[in-house]
């Protein structure tokens, strides 16, 4: 016996129990007719019980009756097709961190689809709906953009500081800092979006300052957004003073490169109990001091202390490494001078100290052409490094301090690259934090994936680990007799089952 489908000239159709035992097929059993495809499959379901219940055959018989039932009846079950492996993994470091204690599971879609699908908000809507299963219209989002700047972004920084604290022992001292612009797909101005020096080369687009503080691994500390016009020097104090006022730290060391350098900076540091690395401009330290650095006579991985006139303290090293990467540099620049020079496109307006256009001079009144003495000499600070400090640190930690500053660069290249934090299709304030205050979670998760990869011995990377789980998909499927929907990952692949049993994770048991 197996069970058939038949469609009535009304539409409707009939599941019957049919018997071929004699050659014929014969109706035993009329199960009942509807037009709807989850009652037809109860139907079914419920003619294959019958056949189960009067001594038939339990599986269909693929030799005989109707083949297609049976795998029609599989998919009228699936009541739909859900993309599971980002929330598997993500969603229980999320839980980790304790970002669930804000009990806002759209937070957790958005923070998540920031980390598997980034793109604009309009975008996000439409991988809800298509990959989660999430329908919402994107004036929804904005209304939950506008309740996290409110009230729950100081406590979703309050509980990122906390869990990286944990990690570090209880005590976070050391600090790095930099400052980057992000641009917006606009072309007008306001108070908070301003034209000014892009380091992103987007000059035409209105932009934003956006000053970051990580920690030694990496882990995002605090933020703060600045109009796209303000000098980056200016921004360090308030960003560092607010963090350290709100969480209580002592015994600050911070660590910046020389973008934020200047005597104000260093003076308000000091004032305030704070200890610095901060990067050197070597060629823009006194006559004096510059005669002392190129008599120094340094050989590879050798360093030397000077004290400067205002008796702040100057380590520089020497690097074959770095002289020969400033050589090729500077090398390059003068090609592209020369190139230019020899085709008449360089002016009076571009001598000037922007880059390698120092190398320029006037010959005459409307000639320009290249110093190259003033090339030449510039060798001689080819693989100079220096640092400027107030702590009691020796050459060796100063050294090992600052050479973590990597990490707030790589922070940065990853929340534009790999996270999209930018270009950024807000207009509204609110919703701008609001856009980084997702993204700073995002890469706090991020980052936790990186460590724990590392520590479990995964041998893969976050980006390999990111595209398994985007191949994780799940199915829901619902029992027409019973009304249980019991939701079935599809797991076959080898790297699947690696990386979710590398994490704990058992994708056989999971929740509808």
């Amino acid at each position: 016996m197996f069970v058939r489908k038949k469609t009535r000239p009304s539409g409707t159709v009939c599941v019957q129990v049919i018997d071929k035992s004699s050659g014929r097929s014969k109706v035993v059993h009329t199960v009942g007719h509807s037009d709807s495809p989850t009652e037809i499959a109860r139907l079914v379901s419920a003619g294959h019980a019958w056949i189960a219940r009067h001594g038939g055959q339990s599986v269909l018989d693929f030799n005989s009756g109707d083949p297609p039932d049976f795998f029609e009846t599989v998919s009228e079950s699936i009541e739909s097709l859900e993309l599971v492996g980002p929330d598997l993994i993500f969603g229980q470091l999320f839980d980790e961190v304790g970002f669930s204690r804000l009990e806002e599971p759209l937070f957790r879609e958005l923070v998540i689809s920031r980390l598997a699908y980034p793109g604009s908000k309009l975008k996000t809507v439409d991988y809800l709906s298509r990959y989660r299963g999430q329908l919402m219209e994107v004036s929804r989002l904005y209304r939950y953009l506008d309740k996290l700047h409110a009230g729950q972004m100081e406590q979703l920084q309050q509980i990122s500081f906390e869990h990286t604290r944990e990690l570090f022992g209880g005590e976070i001292s050391l600090m790095f800092y930099d400052v980057t612009t992000l641009y917006f797909e606009a072309s007008e101005e306001d108070d908070l979006r301003r034209m000014g020096f892009s380091k992103e080369g987007k000059h035409r687009h209105p932009q934003i300052l956006l000053g970051l503080l990580v920690s030694p691994m990496g882990y995002p500390l605090s933020w703060e957004l600045f109009h796209g016009k303000k000098y980056e020097g200016e921004t360090l104090l308030p960003v560092l003073g607010k963090f350290v006022r709100r969480f209580g730290i002592e015994n600050v060391i911070v660590v910046a490169d020389s973008g934020l350098l200047s005597r104000s900076n260093m003076e308000l540091m000091e004032d305030a109990g704070y200890e610095y690395i901060l990067g050197a401009r070597l060629k823009n330290e006194s006559g004096e001091i510059k005669e002392k650095i190129l008599d120094l006579d340094l050989a590879e991985g050798q360093g030397a202390w000077l004290k400067r006139s205002d008796g702040r303290k100057l380590l520089v090293t020497y690097s074959e490494k770095r002289a020969s990467k400033d050589a090729f540099n500077r090398n390059r620049g003068l090609q592209k001078l020369e190139k230019a020079v020899k085709g008449g496109k360089l002016g009076k307006q571009h001598i000037n100290n922007r880059g390698y256009n120092k190398y320029l001079k006037m010959e005459g009144s409307l000639s320009v052409s290249i110093d190259y003495g003033k090339f030449e000499r510039d060798a001689k600070w080819d693989g100079l490094k220096g640092y400027i400090t107030n702590t009691e640190l020796d050459e060796e930690k100063i050294l090992a301090n600052y050479a973590h500053l990597w990490q707030i660069e790589r922070a940065f290249r990853i929340s534009k690259t790999d996270l999209r934090v930018r270009p950024i299709y807000h207009r509204v304030q609110r919703r701008i934090e609001a856009h980084i205050c997702i993204s700073f979670c995002a890469y706090k998760i991020y980052r936790e994936l990186e460590r724990q990869l590392s520590e479990k011995g995964a041998g893969i990377s976050v980006e390999q680990a990111i595209l398994i789980l985007k191949s994780i998909f799940a199915i829901n499927v619902g029992n027409p007799e019973t009304g249980e929907v019991r939701k079935i990952a599809l797991v076959k692949r080898e790297d699947q089952k690696t990386l979710l049993k590398t994490f704990g994770i058992d994708w056989r048991n999971l929740r509808p």
